[in-house]
């Protein structure tokens, strides 16, 4: 998409803020939040299988809450996309964002312990809005609160690269194995700040959030 002038919901500088976010949230839910994945919910439903053998149906029910919460939250990007789509000043994406900034902000005055479901709810909803809003990057499907695809993606791309030096596919490659560096600096400031100020810490994924937005509006040229 070289020289091709795109919007800045797929700009690799977005997808950097997101991945942050990302690899923070899953930090979060996993250190503080009683080991659950917020983001990718196939450890959630692995260990809801394994509880489910074992009959503890109080773990069950644990993991069964933020894999439908995460299904919730992609059926509500449809319909806001539906509703808004053609609406207003305001991008229906913006809108998701300061949702997903605002509702980070509640996670971060819930008290570690016996609300850790309710926490846990809303970090998967809001996982679920971001890797169903964004969804692309210059072009390219990715997404932001996992890896298993980025990684596959940009190791195939680079693997084309060495076999036909084509510099587009140098070129996506980088940008998947960047969105994974981003995703780590993500996991290492969650667990850095986890340590440091526990459940509040997820109040920098709502100022990260609510930066996205504030620049959503711009477009720039790759």
């Amino acid at each position: 998409m070289e020289g091709k002038r795109i919007q800045m919901s797929e700009s690799l500088f977005l997808a950097a803020l997101l991945a942050v976010v990302g690899g923070f949230l899953d930090a979060y839910s996993y250190l503080l939040r009683g080991g659950v994945f917020a983001n990718a919910q196939t450890g959630n439903i692995v260990l809801l299988g394994v509880y489910l053998q074992r009959g503890n149906f109080n773990m069950v029910i644990h993991y069964l809450v933020p894999i439908a919460a995460f299904a919730v939250g992609v059926v509500l990007v449809e319909i806001t996309k539906k509703v808004f789509k053609n609406k207003g000043k305001i991008h229906w994406r913006q809108r998701i964002v300061v949702l997903e900034a605002v509702l980070l902000g509640v996670v971060g005055v819930i008290p570690m312990g016996n609300l850790d479901v309710i926490a846990n709810v809303l970090i998967s909803f809001v996982c679920a809005v971001q890797v169903q809003t964004f969804r692309k990057v210059h072009g390219n499907a990715f997404a932001s609160t996992m890896c298993t695809g980025n990684l596959r993606s940009g190791t195939e791309a680079l693997y084309q690269y060495g076999q036909t030096k084509d510099r587009v596919f140098l070129a996506k490659g980088i940008k998947y194995y960047s969105v994974i560096g981003f995703f780590v600096i993500g996991a290492v400031i969650g667990g850095v700040m986890t340590g440091l100020i526990e459940e509040k810490s997820v109040f920098l994924c709502s100022i990260l959030l609510l930066i996205s937005c504030g620049i959503m509006v711009k477009e720039f040229r790759s």
